[in-house]
């Protein structure tokens, strides 16, 4: 039996581990939760009937995976120390970035050189590719997008049929995070494109590489972005009706990255706060032998009217929603239809076999480089900046 310890109690440590109640084939069970706060971890533990954990380091002990869905500030620390522990870990996106001065409580990133960025993001990557590797461990890279159905049918297609795919575009976009952090740039480590472009781009980057290993056998990786950033709820003309968040305080409530990959094709992906109905999360793949529309959310599977919102206040229909009146697009399975379930599937299936899952290191290090080098871009009102590749080997 496999047990497993979670490392956040918050919105993704909750979905975590009921995702979690439903695995098979592999014996795995969540004996444990850790919290910044271990109030908060003793509530998550106590309706569940888990352990809460005072400390990372006693969870660790105790535990044969760590499932680490805690604030992305606190992740390469915590990837470092159970890497170092020989522990197989599952972290959420993004993986990390850059956080301003650790000494600094009132960092503002507004004037930041955006190369900075990148070159401090870089080093933290170098730091965590560097556990992982020498501690020989199974990583999961917790990007739901690959595992959404139909990304995963879009995979088999592109193998199958050996299509070469020319274009791309992709997009995430809602009324804005739940987490009360989430617009500050030392805890987020920035805002629109990292905290919601990095799913559809890493479903994108991840197509691309699905593409080069089935007609090569080496991923197809990207080379160059070009980007733009806005603020739009932090415009002095902005008319705020209360229903799209507008607390954000040095980071992007808009952006759009511009990918070109090795073999010179491309990708577009759009993501914001700026758009009401709940998650709005899409790829649509162009290639030379067929086109493809992947739905991530919503799935159009179940519509459903509803003449009195308070009468399903109980009910649970779709993330991010912004009303349950009227005719309602209703998830049946959110947790599959978004891969959250396949993914945490794969994963362990992946540390059962002692392989590398679907979606995995190298995907989250380009990942997580082509969006700092979207910023540093954006800071250059959209000029081409090359994606610092090269020095983390697949």
């Amino acid at each position: 039996m496999k047990r497993v310890g979670i490392v956040g109690a918050g919105f993704a440590g909750r979905f975590h581990f009921e995702c979690w109640r439903r695995i098979h084939s592999v014996p795995a069970h969540v004996v444990g939760v850790m919290d910044q706060s271990f109030e908060v971890a003793e509530r998550f533990a106590g309706a569940r009937g888990i352990k809460a954990f005072p400390s990372f380091d006693e969870l660790l002990e105790q535990v044969d995976i760590v499932d680490i869905c805690s604030p992305p500030y606190a992740h390469e620390g915590q990837i470092v120390s159970a890497a170092r522990m020989g522990k197989d870990m599952i972290v959420e996106k993004p993986l990390t970035g850059y956080f301003g001065p650790e000494d600094s409580a009132d960092f503002c990133a507004d004037g930041v050189p955006r190369g900075k960025m990148l070159e401090k993001a870089t080093a933290s990557l170098k730091r965590i590719h560097g556990a992982v590797s020498a501690s020989g461990i199974v990583f999961g890279y917790a990007e739901n997008f690959v595992y959404a159905p139909s990304v995963q049918k879009e995979r088999q297609i592109i193998e199958k049929s050996g299509a070469q795919i020319l274009r791309m575009i992709g997009e995430e976009s809602h009324n804005g995070s739940e987490s009360p952090v989430y617009g500050i740039w030392k805890y987020a480590g920035g805002g629109s494109l990292i905290g919601k472009g990095c799913h559809p781009l890493g479903g994108l980057l991840y197509f691309k590489r699905i593409e080069g290993m089935a007609r090569s056998g080496k991923p197809i990786r990207p080379a160059a972005v070009s980007a733009r950033v806005h603020k739009i709820t932090r415009l002095p003309g902005y008319q705020d009706k209360g229903f799209i968040r507008t607390d954000y305080h040095d980071v992007e409530d808009y952006g759009f990255m511009h990918v070109v990959f090795e073999d010179g094709t491309v990708g577009d992906v759009v993501t914001s706060e700026l758009v009401l109905g709940g998650i709005y999360d899409w790829a649509e793949v162009y290639a030379n032998n067929h086109r493809a529309r992947c739905r991530v959310s919503p799935t159009d599977l179940l519509d459903m009217y509803n003449p009195a919102g308070k009468q399903l206040q109980d009910v649970y229909l779709m993330e991010k929603i912004s009303t349950k009146e009227g005719w309602v697009t209703t998830a049946p399975d959110e947790n599959w239809t978004m891969g959250y379930q396949p993914e945490l599937q794969d994963f362990v299936e992946a540390i059962e076999a002692r392989q590398q899952p679907q979606s995995n290191l190298p995907l989250a290090i380009d990942t997580t480089l082509t969006i700092y080098a979207s910023y540093v871009s954006a800071e250059g009102n959209g000029v081409e900046v090359s994606i610092p590749v090269t020095d983390f080997p697949d």
